[in-house]
């Protein structure tokens, strides 16, 4: 096979020539190997050349820009664009390459963009040797050929039937090839993880809003005496651990040994850990205990240990999100998450596993398991913050939740969960999984200890513009009888492994004086609309797939997954939008008048129905499977309706014990 170089050099010319005119549209000139020829190119004038071209063959357009823009446009036998570049560009990407895929004879043509104010001189020529290391060195600036063949594809993608006429003004036009050309540009700027796009997703608000009032907890009903082993604490709520450190019977650095030490010594059957935190927690717990002997008590998190899935960017250590990629990837910013727990006086002990980039409960280290079932995974992707709540090795952990990743991993382990509406809780130095679908929340031992992690952590963020200030009016001790709660019918009515579980909540509920109103869920195509968040997560992670290091990652699937949204038309994309935004209307009107509704956490559509309006929802245990496994229940809202959730799931918990149950292997005497 023959291949042929095709070079371009530009000369000025005087700036008297500034004002000449374009001359008429001379004869095509023959391109011989060897033999350079020279022209002016005025503006807005197109020289036109022909060579003799072999199938394969090679064709450099290399261009030095001196006082004018030229467009190089190479056409095959059939008038069918085989490629066009232009001079704009800078560094290799000016030395443009074009493969001609058709033997046969190619026109050639020169022109100068109509913006073009000087003229200038070129030459051009052909060689016939290229070696095939210089071809191997040149061939990453070779773009395809837009063909017929390839629109017609791309056609049946985009579900579209295109006239012939149609497709041959495509073909020949520019426009495919000069988008092409602006996708590459625009490659070229990078673009980190946390860069937002500039469009966000902006959920309805309730039509009535929540009232303005402080949160009022559960607290306490009991005596706080320090037991003789402290490891007795291990499950204790969060009000129940801050009377201890209140009081100064356990130092918050005892407490934080405690919890190190049960890390630890459990880890190598959960592996729930990414990094250990000693030395900020000691740190941490120190200062506490300086401040609370002085006077200062900030509040019910100060000085109690806690773990944060590996999403979240602490500095001075590995942010991994338990992907082997990023395995040794350090990051300057803090969570703001991280901060107002930290400004709570909350103390960081580890950073706990995440499923390989927010998927799963397999990461680079392996699986996290189930602390019931060890020989099961916890679920994910907040695997590590569910698997330590549930083994006792934290008080609470923060996790992230896109579609499923608290409720999932709660119901397998036993916690409760919170998935707060999205906009409360700022994700800013949070890894991006779906911009328009990410939301960080606690898991923890039960509803009112979510309550108080969130009442610390919501709240409206610069760093993250799609964050809000709304009011938490949370009430421990609000009646199920002030509250109008609905109930989906038909998930309840439906038979499945749990119905059993699921039903007997609503029977608990009504025991308590709710009077439930039976709700069904708008009928929207749900399912079909989640190809939103592989697009986001394509995007999220585009230069993984572009480097081809995606294929370090634990699970093939996951990369095809990425490699798969890259064909997602933009249209489709921006239409499931659409249809998004009827299905929150719908939502906003469904939920006018209820302040929560009950969902079994697995049956119907709720939870993908949910992660993609924004409505906050509480996983909370609800029994045991017939294998052993624990299961849950879920309580949700209308958008910022997280109290009136929480009050719910609270007063379902008083009345079960599901929440005071512990996995065997874990729990020690008192626990």
């Amino acid at each position: 096979m023959r291949l042929l170089l095709c070079t371009l050099a530009l000369i000025s010319t005087s700036a008297a020539q500034s004002q000449q005119s374009s001359t008429p549209v001379e004869a095509p000139t023959l391109l011989q190997p060897g033999k350079p020829v020279e022209r002016e190119l005025s503006p807005k004038q197109v020289r036109r050349f022909v060579m003799s071209a072999d199938s394969g063959s090679l064709v450099r357009i290399g261009s030095t820009q001196v006082g004018i823009d030229i467009v190089v446009s190479i056409f095959g036998p059939d008038n069918a664009k085989l490629a066009e570049v232009d001079s704009s560009g800078e560094g290799p990407e000016q030395q443009a390459l074009a493969v001609v895929r058709r033997g046969g004879q190619q026109r050639v043509e020169v022109r100068a963009f109509d913006t073009t104010a000087a003229p200038g001189r070129f030459s051009i020529s052909m060689l016939e040797s290229l070696s095939s290391q210089q071809l191997a060195a040149l061939s990453r600036f070779v773009p395809p050929p837009i063909t017929r063949q390839i629109v017609e594809s791309a056609l049946q993608l985009a579900g579209l039937n295109y006239s012939d006429a149609q497709l041959l003004a495509l073909v020949q036009g520019n426009d495919l090839t000069q988008r092409r050309g602006a996708y590459e540009r625009l490659r070229a700027v990078p673009l980190p993880n946390s860069a937002m796009p500039s469009l966000f997703f902006e959920p309805l608000p309730p039509k009535v809003a929540p009232p303005n009032k402080p949160p009022r907890f559960a607290g306490t009903r009991r005596e706080i005496k320090r037991p003789a082993n402290l490891e007795d604490v291990a499950y204790w709520s969060l009000p129940e651990l801050a009377g201890l450190v209140r009081t100064r019977q356990v130092s918050s650095v005892e407490l934080t040994r405690m919890y190190l030490g049960r890390l630890r010594r459990y880890d190598s059957a959960l592996n729930a850990v990414v990094t250990f935190t000693d030395s900020l927690a000691l740190e941490q717990a120190r200062r506490a205990d300086r401040e609370i002997a002085n006077g200062h008590y900030r509040g019910t998190l100060h000085g109690i240990p806690y773990g944060v899935k590996d999403l979240y960017a602490v500095p001075g250590y590995p942010t991994t999100w338990g992907s082997e990629p990023y395995r040794n990837q350090l990051l300057i910013a803090t969570a703001t998450t991280v901060r107002r727990l930290e400004d709570a006086g909350a103390v960081l002990i580890a950073k706990l596993s995440t499923g390989e980039l927010a998927w799963n409960d397999v990461w680079f280290r392996g699986t996290t398991h189930n602390p019931w079932n060890v020989a099961e995974g916890s679920s994910g992707s907040s695997a590590g913050p569910a698997a330590a709540v549930s083994a006792g090795l934290v008080p609470f952990a923060l996790g992230t939740e896109t579609l499923g990743s608290i409720v999932s991993p709660s119901t397998r382990t036993g916690v409760t969960g919170l998935r707060p509406s999205y906009g409360r809780v700022s994700r800013a130095g949070v890894m991006a999984l779906a911009w328009s679908m990410d939301k960080p929340g606690p898991l923890c031992r039960n509803a009112d200890d979510c309550a108080i992690v969130f009442n610390a952590i919501r709240g409206r963020d610069p760093a993250d513009p799609t964050t809000v200030d709304e009011p938490f009016p949370y009430d421990a001790g609000t009646p199920l009888s002030r509250l109008r709660i609905g109930y989906i019918k038909s998930a309840f009515d439906a038979t499945y492994e749990a119905a059993d579980l699921d039903r007997k909540v609503l029977e608990v509920l009504q025991t308590l004086g709710a009077k439930l109103i039976p709700i069904e869920l708008p009928q929207r195509p749900v399912d079909d609309m989640m190809f939103l968040l592989s697009a986001e997560a394509a995007a999220a992670f585009d230069d993984l797939t572009r480097s081809g290091r995606d294929t370090l990652l634990k699970r093939s699937s996951q990369a095809d997954g990425f490699r798969a949204a890259h064909l997602i038309p933009a249209v489709e994309y921006i239409q499931a939008n659409r249809v998004r935004r009827l299905l929150q209307e719908d939502m906003n009107t469904l939920l006018d008048g209820l302040d929560a509704y009950v969902s079994p956490s697995f049956q119907g559509s709720n939870l993908a129905l949910t992660n993609l309006t924004g409505h906050p929802c509480v996983a909370v245990p609800d029994g045991f499977l017939k294998n052993g496994d624990p299961w849950s229940i879920t309580f949700c809202a209308p958008m910022y309706g997280e109290a009136a959730a929480l009050e719910v799931a609270h007063a379902y918990q008083e009345a079960t014990p599901w929440y005071k149950r512990h996995p065997p292997a874990f729990s020690g005497p008192g626990n």
